[in-house]
């Protein structure tokens, strides 16, 4: 994908595109965020529809701990997880320092101080999340998109949870597959608007797989009605 404003892509790490700020209004049913914005940055003009299901779909997320929110743009997810679980620490992370910069502008900006946006290679090795949402940058290619989900699902807890909206058209159901290949957990949760929202668990444990239920599985749990848009 690219930010159809400017033509620059939103996942590079120093976009060169002119600034251009502004604002957009993130209004859901428990909270109403007005965030900065610029140019470089991903949906720039108002909160991405896929952004959108996932907020809308997901539960709550842990009270506590540490939670991540994966290709933060300028904080939609992060600032979210923060106001809905104040007493859990958000990792807001991005490869873009631009957006890394908006988020934790915006985080100050509502007071939610517990937020932390650092670039991608800032996070200290030994956090682990009790959850991730994300809404992943497939158009950076699929090994580039597997390394990534590679790196930060490893760092689920027991038990933890990832929440990853995927477009339809843009692979949601191949990815799906893979998620399970590499064995994780995975359920298809909410569809809505072509975007499929999917929960993928922490790896199970050796002892857990000996033990338990086959890893890897998929499940779907929706039904898909609605027709593809473009993001």
């Amino acid at each position: 994908m690219t930010s159809k404003s400017t033509g620059a892509h939103y996942f590079e790490e120093r976009p060169g595109a002119a600034a251009r700020p502004g604002t957009v209004e993130v209004v859901l049913p428990d909270l109403h965020l007005r965030l900065a914005t610029d140019s470089g940055v991903f949906s720039p003009g108002r909160l991405d529809p896929g952004t959108r299901v996932l907020l809308e779909t997901v539960p709550p997320p842990p009270a506590r701990g540490d939670l991540l929110d994966l290709g933060c743009g300028y904080g939609p997810i992060a600032l979210t997880m923060a106001s809905r679980a104040p007493e859990a620490t958000v990792w807001a992370v991005d490869v873009n320092r631009r957006s890394v910069e908006l988020c934790a502008r915006n985080a100050r900006a509502a007071g939610l101080d517990k937020v932390r946006s650092v670039h991608v290679d800032e996070v200290p090795p030994q956090v682990r999340f009790s959850a991730i949402w994300s809404n992943p940058a497939i158009r950076i290619g699929k090994p580039a998109l597997h390394a990534m989900l590679t790196r930060w699902l490893d760092r689920l807890i027991p038990g933890g949870s990832a929440y990853l909206v995927v477009q339809k058209h843009l692979g949601s159901d191949s990815l799906q597959r893979w998620l399970g290949d590499q064995g994780h957990p995975v359920t298809r949760v909410a569809s809505r608007s072509a975007y499929r929202v999917l929960k993928v668990d922490a790896r199970p444990s050796p002892r857990d797989a000996a033990t338990g239920p086959a890893t890897g599985a998929t499940t779907d749990t929706t039904t898909d009605t609605a027709t593809d848009e473009e993001r």
